[in-house]
């Protein structure tokens, strides 16, 4: 009877548990034209010369929207396919939105007591009265709570005592910070920073805690409620795109297969031709015809060439080994000083002949035996140039054709995710008025503040937050809230 009551005890919280995370539950489903104007109210404070930038630019204000919604999207996508339920994610999306809450609170109340670092103005008897609130029993809601938390069924956290719940806090941020660096994987938390998150997770809790019950007795200002509402809303977007991006990372990334395919099916990228030329230059180089006058002849090796721009024979000296691209070492010190390679070696950068001078055994850094040498070459390149990017360098070919496969399926994906999403991102909103004293000011304001830090000038005309990043972006989205 006593493990009849219990199982229908925690079947009555899995039942006030899934209702409170429906009506708890952010959606990222939409932008709406109000909550773009609290964006850009801030924006107009922060940021005037990238709000004007935004106000005359049209398809500025075009790229930042595709952007937004890019971000919902991945959002929308990440939390249908249960991405958002994860137990460390849907901690961290409860971490998110306590410490935007809490920070937002810190900044509105304590914003004419002078400066101060983050939570400064919490006094350590608050804190310690935090913590004994799990003595004084206002930390737990008793054995069927503790029951469902120790089987996985607690739901929200805050059936846990604050111990507990600090726990789940300092698990998700471990487990987030391991996935995102495999160094730490191997490392333990000392004491002395599983203290300083402790007393970090009590400030934060205290100002939750206090900015939910005055937002809730309608003791705070509205505009302040929905903005903070509105970071919260963001911050998880951006957490949840980046995840999924993450996810989907492999699906966008190009094979050998796929590359030489690719190439196959635009002959212009095809090296044939170039391969030609290079087996021609090896011919005569093997019927004797003087090597480093070939290599200043024919040789597209930009370093060939000395510091005054005079050639050099197509010599490189005391070459380390290990220094050079493992193609075109191998066939190197696989000669005997005087010998050309019999064959054409190809590499990334294109088709190489080559021609060994000399070589020695020696030693590397660490003392162990290695080899440098002497070595002639005539390079006949194979990189070539981004027709849509004319400022970038010269690439591989390959390394060319892997990121033009790459970024079409990445666009591809981006515009399927969008498009399936449903998210709306509102297009009819005002834009905030900005003078050219509001600009001054805001310059004069930072040019203080970097003389005060010591660092360089630096002109300001970002773009409006929370829209100048792309879940599909490789480093993508901006997301954090960690």
């Amino acid at each position: 009877m006593i493990l009849v009551a219990v199982i229908l005890a925690i079947g009555a919280g899995l039942v006030v548990w899934k209702r409170k995370v429906a009506s708890s539950e952010v959606s990222y489903n939409s932008i709406s034209k109000h909550e773009i104007e609290l964006l850009l109210s801030d924006v107009a404070a922060k940021n005037p010369m990238g709000l004007k930038r935004l106000a005359e630019d049209p398809e500025m204000k075009k790229k930042q929207l595709e952007s937004l919604k890019q971000l919902m999207a991945f959002a929308v996508t990440a939390q249908r396919e249960g991405y958002a339920y994860e137990p460390t994610n849907r901690q961290e999306l409860r971490n998110i939105r306590d410490q935007i809450e809490a920070q937002s609170y810190d900044q509105e109340i304590n914003k004419d007591k002078g400066p101060m670092p983050p939570f400064g103005f919490i006094t350590e008897d608050q804190v310690n009265q935090y913590w004994a609130e799990d003595q004084n029993g206002g930390g737990g809601k008793g054995f069927v709570s503790n029951v469902m938390g120790k089987i996985g069924l607690e739901g929200d956290n805050e059936n846990l005592s604050h111990e507990a719940e600090f726990q789940k806090f300092l698990d998700s941020k471990i487990d987030l910070l391991k996935k995102s660096n495999p160094e730490m994987a191997q490392r333990e938390i000392s004491d002395e920073e599983k203290q300083q998150a402790k007393d970090f997770f009590a400030k934060i809790k205290i100002y939750q805690r206090e900015y939910e019950d005055k937002a809730n007795a309608g003791q705070l200002n509205k505009d302040f409620v929905e903005k903070t509402g509105l970071q919260v809303k963001l911050q998880q977007a951006q957490f949840l795109a980046r995840i999924y991006s993450d996810k989907m990372a492999d699906k966008v990334k190009a094979t050998d297969d796929d590359i030489n395919k690719y190439i196959a099916e635009h002959p212009e990228l095809d090296p044939k031709e170039k391969k030609a030329k290079a087996e021609d230059i090896l011919k005569r180089a093997q019927n004797g015809e003087d090597f480093a006058a070939l290599a200043n002849e024919f040789s597209e090796d930009p370093g060939n060439k000395n510091p005054k721009g005079e050639p050099q024979g197509g010599l490189y000296t005391d070459v380390q080994k290990g220094k050079m691209v493992k193609p075109f070492e191998d066939a190197a010190l696989a000669l005997e000083p005087g010998q050309i390679a019999p064959n054409v070696v190809e590499s990334d950068f294109g088709y190489h002949i080559i021609k060994l001078e000399k070589k020695e055994d020696t030693k590397d850094s660490s003392g162990n035996p290695s080899q440098t040498y002497d070595v002639r070459h005539i390079l006949i390149a194979t990189t070539t140039k981004d027709p849509e990017n004319p400022m970038a360098r010269d690439m591989p070919i390959k390394e060319f054709v892997r990121q033009k496969i790459e970024q079409e399926r990445e666009k591809k994906m981006i515009d399927d995710i969008v498009a399936q999403s449903g998210v709306t991102v509102a297009e009819d909103f005002d834009i905030p008025q900005v003078s050219d004293q509001q600009i001054q000011d805001m310059m004069k304001k930072q040019q203080m503040q970097q003389q005060q830090m010591g660092s360089p000038d630096m002109d300001s005309d970002e773009a409006p937050p929370a829209a100048n990043t792309k879940p599909g972006d490789k480093k993508a989205p901006a997301r954090k809230g960690k």
